[in-house]
């Protein structure tokens, strides 16, 4: 299968409603039903939880169960202290980057809808002392354009009201996929296409297939954790993103040599078993999809984690997607390597055994 026929237009218009949407963890289920819609011609029935986690299965009758995964959420701020004049503090919802903060828009999703509103920063003028102050999470604030905190509470804005910013999906430079939240709905993305192709193909699998889109991932991958008890799967692909290490400010000796066009990461850590990841790089090797190699150590910060050391363990893997300015609303990805992880997982699949230990000890 060529990288070339991979990716149709009708896709890339689903990828930008996607990414468009907001997602906040916790909040996840708006986007879920997008996810959903897309995903039913491709799969006989789907699961959801408790917490709004989403499975598509294929052959749900099938003893023998493999997951391939992505996760839903997207990082983003809570409303924590309004001020007597109507200034609003925040707390973080998964790994917020406050430095990014100042000067950007926002979005406070309400009962009563959205609400626009600023981070606010004093002007350059105004901080030329002997040292400035960074932006940190005790001095960045919100402003609504409101003079009160009576103001406030009257457009629906209360603590506890979750914050996303605005920006949309764009293409740079032909192949270069932007946007905010790309960490991780690419992933749920990418999975989705892999169950396309796999009906538009007319491939039928030895085993039930599960695709899951995991929330609450950023904030200690809860979701996964759920769901993980719930399918009780035999096999789990996790996908995710990891750091374009090219970048300036980016040690690689810390964070390993990673470029986004060389193709999928395939992980090496603890958490991933060890024949499976064979396989996978096998099935890369002889399918000639270019791909990377990254140390995770102790642990891979990924639903693969969750996944792994669920019900008595189970044999996961994690491919990721190598991506710049992770937890921006710049982050971003390049083309060939979404369509080789969407094929490398779905070469994957059609490799492994219907009821495949993957014991080392055979």
């Amino acid at each position: 299968m060529s990288t070339k026929s991979i990716l149709k237009d009708t896709s890339i218009a689903f990828l930008e409603s996607y990414l468009n949407n907001a997602s906040p963890t916790g909040y996840e289920s708006e986007g879920q039903k997008l996810w959903m819609n897309y995903l039913k011609p491709y799969v006989d029935t789907f699961i959801t939880d408790t917490y709004g986690t989403a499975v598509g299965v294929i052959n749900p009758d099938a003893p023998f169960k493999v997951v391939i995964e992505g996760h839903a959420d997207e990082i983003s701020w809570y409303v924590n202290y309004i001020t007597d004049d109507g200034l609003l503090y925040v707390i973080r919802n998964g790994g917020s980057d406050h430095q990014i903060a100042p000067s950007k828009r926002v979005h406070i999703h309400t009962k009563k809808g959205i609400v626009k509103g600023v981070f606010g920063w004093p002007a350059i003028h105004t901080r030329l002392r002997d040292k400035e102050e960074a932006p940190k999470i005790s001095n960045i604030f919100i402003d609504l354009g409101c003079e009160t905190k009576e103001q406030v509470e009257a457009m629906g804005v209360h603590v506890g009201c979750v914050i996303t910013y605005p920006d949309e999906f764009m293409i740079l430079n032909e192949n270069k996929f932007v946007c905010r939240a790309i960490d991780n709905r690419m992933g749920g993305f990418m999975i989705a296409e892999v169950a396309r192709l796999l009906k538009e193909n007319k491939k039928t699998l030895p085993f039930g297939l599960y695709i899951v889109n995991s929330v609450q991932e950023e904030i200690g991958l809860r979701g996964a954790e759920m769901i993980a008890q719930t399918i009780k799967p035999n096999v789990a692909i996790v996908t995710d993103v990891c750091h374009d290490t090219t970048t300036p400010m980016i040690d690689k000796k810390v964070e390993g040599d990673l470029k986004m066009g060389k193709g999928p990461v395939i992980a090496y850590a603890p958490a991933v078993q060890n024949k499976l990841r064979d396989l996978i790089v096998d099935t890369a090797e002889e399918n000639k999809i270019p791909f990377q190699r990254h140390a995770t150590s102790r642990a891979t910060g990924t639903d693969t984690d969750a996944f792994a050391y669920s019900n008595g363990g189970v044999a996961s893997a994690l491919i990721s997607l190598p991506l710049r300015y992770m937890h921006t609303t710049v982050e971003m990805v390049h083309r060939d390597d979404v369509e080789n992880v969407i094929q490398l997982i779905y070469e994957s699949l059609l490799k492994i055994e219907n009821n495949e230990t993957f014991s080392y000890f055979k």
